[in-house]
């Protein structure tokens, strides 16, 4: 392997590792709000479509917390000079994969009629969650902070891990 290569494994795995400590960081307000308004004010004893709304409550300020960590750690290397336009992609790409997480709770608890607290927390926060962040991260790189993207945009990496990029310079051999 290349020393080319192996820095830029190294860096996707780097990447990997904070995308995971960002979206634990997601998934920790995610159930925490969850089930807060699963518990009470979103019951499905006191509303029908409760679980599905704590859902979206929940999601909806995990993404922000997500953005956030993605923009200024994971892809720091990567975000755009736009950031309006990279929120609105960054949103989109995340209310999808809230989608993802709340088709598999409404399959669960509507179709299935698994309507438990735990049967809901396994639909949307194990499987919905598994399901959405494959999606979600590739999403991110490939479009949201795809390298290509982030032209003119670049700082310091504050502990020395390099981009994910590689120049043409450094990909040559040394002769």
């Amino acid at each position: 392997m290349t020393p080319s290569r192996a820095a830029g494994l190294r860096a996707l795995l780097v990447q990997l590792v904070r995308f995971g400590l960002v979206g634990a960081a997601g998934f920790a307000v995610d159930i925490v709000v969850f089930n807060a308004l699963r518990l009470t004010v979103l019951s499905p004893e006191v509303i029908a479509a409760g679980p599905l709304l704590a859902k979206t409550v929940s999601t909806s300020l995990a993404i922000l917390t997500n953005w956030v960590g993605n923009r200024f750690w994971t892809f720091s290397r990567q975000r755009q000079a736009n950031t309006v336009r990279e929120g609105a992609e960054f949103f989109a790409v995340s209310v999808a994969g809230m989608g993802i997480g709340l088709a598999c709770l409404w399959v669960s608890h509507y179709v299935l009629g698994y309507t438990s607290v735990l049967a809901d927390n396994i639909a949307s926060n194990v499987i919905g969650l598994a399901l959405g962040a494959a999606f979600r991260f590739s999403l991110y790189r490939l479009w949201v902070f795809a390298p290509s993207r982030a032209a003119g945009w670049r700082h310091p990496e504050p502990d020395g891990i390099q981009s994910m990029e590689v120049s043409s310079r450094e990909a040559e051999p040394a002769a």
